[in-house]
């Protein structure tokens, strides 16, 4: 057995041991060995293999895969620009605290700066937003197989994204007669270890590790080879603050959230929660929190402290909250929002609720407020026809209880929190860095690996920057999703910022609203994706039952119209 192999079989044996049950591969040469690998621990069982032809959307799908299911997840890349592709899904792992390992096939280091082929310097690829790892070119001698299955849980362990690089010299693929291991599990090994590894001859027991130095088997019990015992968690915080609290949710880990509306729950407080806080219920949630926020409410009721959990990106009128009171931040890591610099107190963890002073009349003051808002809203989008908002609000109403809904950044996940939360669906969003890359192949990831019923909610250019997202080869997992395009014919958002205003009328159509006329049915025809287009509210609703394989769902609206709808919900709101 060839040096590239070995190091190849060992890492995917001992990455499974870690913990890792998806895989996401995308073809290349140099990284042939990982590949070979990944097959036959897919074949096994062991894991399940993604393919996919294009980097960025391979990274994207790893990316999903591990947001929705918490588990740390492997994308798999040759070397060259192929690895650079990973980039965008590396930094929105890196800002959101998603485990991606980014697997990079490297040229070993006698080929690297002398001109080979597809050769770039790989080392720390993705800078400060990855740790990084490098196995040395593997050789045949002792000592190989402790430092290949050690370096792995290192990776492993370090929680957020991390590249490990791998210098692979040729032979790249398996020598003549090595059949490949079948990954026979934790079968007994005749050397008295647990050999993982197996030739694939039938009642043949020999591990692999038989012509090498030394034995290639894991630990035992299929056990990793360096277990890392996460640290204490903090003791209980009291809950000392004031009973003017108000709660802001922004994209923030399940439990974290659910911590934070047990304390509103005990103290009384209003809870303003943003879509990805992955939290739909509770009886101090404010629906639609961020229309009371647009108008004069909060001046007029300025609570005496603001407790952040998460981090909230998608409102300014959030953003004046925060900056309306003295401040205190839940942190889940290292960083914590607070983009006005005036945070009084950053807690790791959200305090245990306790026998506090209660204010009878604060939660029911901002509540009464909120329904008044939502109601005059609600007649507006009544008289509005399928509007953009009016999408949002039909998708969430038709995800049934324990389904998921990935939303696209931009303006898509703010129309979603304008709609308000469902009781038991779960929402997902790309908002550590809110690019809009990726975005289909993060809901197809998603999606895979959710038991419910998936759906997401893109706009036409979410759609179009990861077309490819749709290709997918006949022979591997399919997920059951219903993609919602709302077609606008280009950039709806920035209708609604500053660039949008009268004065710039000449520049913006063509910057800002870069139109496209992209016929989105050829689109998915094209990767024999099945679209529908609805034009009317019950149509959607009709469209919207229950996912089976991905199909989308376009709704053209008009982007001036979305203009002037938000303004006028601003002020109905108001």
């Amino acid at each position: 057995m060839n040096p590239s192999t070995a190091l190849a079989r060992v890492l995917v044996d001992e990455l499974v041991r870690c913990g890792v049950r998806e895989a996401v591969l995308a073809p290349g040469s140099r990284s042939a060995p990982l590949a070979f690998a990944l097959h036959a621990a897919d074949a096994a069982g062991r894991l399940r293999l993604h393919v996919r032809i294009d980097e960025r959307s391979a990274g994207f799908l790893a990316l999903g895969l591990a947001k929705a299911s918490g588990r740390p997840v492997v994308a798999v890349t040759t070397s060259g620009t192929a690895a650079a592709n990973l980039h965008p899904a590396v930094l929105e792992a890196a800002h959101a605290g998603v485990p991606l390992l980014a697997l990079t096939a490297d040229r070993p280091p006698e080929l690297r700066g002398v001109g080979a082929n597809q050769t770039v310097d790989q080392l720390r690829l993705f800078g400060p937003a990855a740790g990084f790892v490098e196995l040395g070119a593997p050789e045949t001698r002792a000592g190989q197989n402790a430092y290949w299955r050690s370096t792995v849980c290192r990776a492993v362990a370090s929680g957020g994204p991390v590249q490990v690089n791998l210098a692979f010299r040729e032979p790249l693929v398996p020598d003549a007669g090595d059949t490949g291991p079948a990954l026979a599990g934790n079968r007994p090994d005749p050397g008295g270890g647990a050999a993982d590894w197996h030739q694939a001859t039938a009642g043949d027991t020999r591990p692999v590790g038989e012509g090498w130095p030394e034995s290639l088997s894991g630990r035992a019990g299929g056990r990793p080879w360096t277990e890392v015992v996460p640290a204490a968690a903090p003791g209980p915080l009291s809950d000392d603050l004031p009973a003017r609290t108000v709660v802001v949710l922004g994209d923030a880990p399940a439990g974290l959230a659910a911590a934070a509306v047990a304390l509103a729950g005990a103290r009384g407080w209003p809870v303003v929660t943003e879509p990805s806080a992955r939290l739909a219920s509770g009886p101090c949630l404010l629906p639609g929190g961020d229309l009371l926020l647009r108008g004069g409410f909060p001046a007029a009721h300025r609570p005496d402290r603001v407790l952040c959990v998460g981090r909230p990106t998608l409102s300014r009128a959030v953003a004046r909250l925060l900056a309306a009171a003295p401040l205190e931040v839940v942190a889940a890591g290292p960083t914590w929002t607070d983009q006005g610099h005036h945070a009084s107190r950053v807690l790791p963890t959200v305090p245990t609720p306790a026998a506090g002073r209660r204010d009878r009349a604060w939660l029911p003051a901002w509540q009464d407020a909120a329904d008044q808002a939502r109601a005059a809203v609600d007649r507006l989008l009544d008289k509005a026809g399928l509007s953009e908002p009016g999408v949002a609000a039909a998708l969430m109403d038709a995800v049934p209880a324990g389904g998921l809904v990935v939303c696209g950044s931009s303006k898509p996940v703010r129309d979603l929190f304008l709609a308000g939360p469902r009781p038991g669906v779960t929402v997902l969003a790309n908002r550590g860095v809110a690019g809009i890359d990726g975005t289909v192949s993060t809901a197809v990831g998603a999606a895979l690996a959710t038991a419910g019923p998936a759906y997401a909610l893109l706009g036409d250019l979410t759609f179009l920057h990861d077309g490819n997202g749709l290709v997918i080869g006949p022979g591997e997992p399919r997920a059951d999703l219903t993609i919602v395009v709302v077609n606008n014919d280009g950039g709806a958002i920035f209708g609604l910022l500053e660039q949008g205003a009268l004065e710039h009328g000449p520049a913006f159509e063509r910057v800002f609203g870069t139109p496209h006329g992209v016929d989105l049915a050829a689109r998915c025809a094209a990767t024999g994706t099945p679209h529908r287009l609805v034009g009317t509210t019950e149509e959607l609703t009709a469209a919207l039952d229950r996912p089976s394989g991905i199909r989308v769902v376009e709704v053209r609206t008009d982007r001036r119209a979305a203009v002037e709808l938000d303004a006028a919900i601003t002020a109905a709101a108001g």
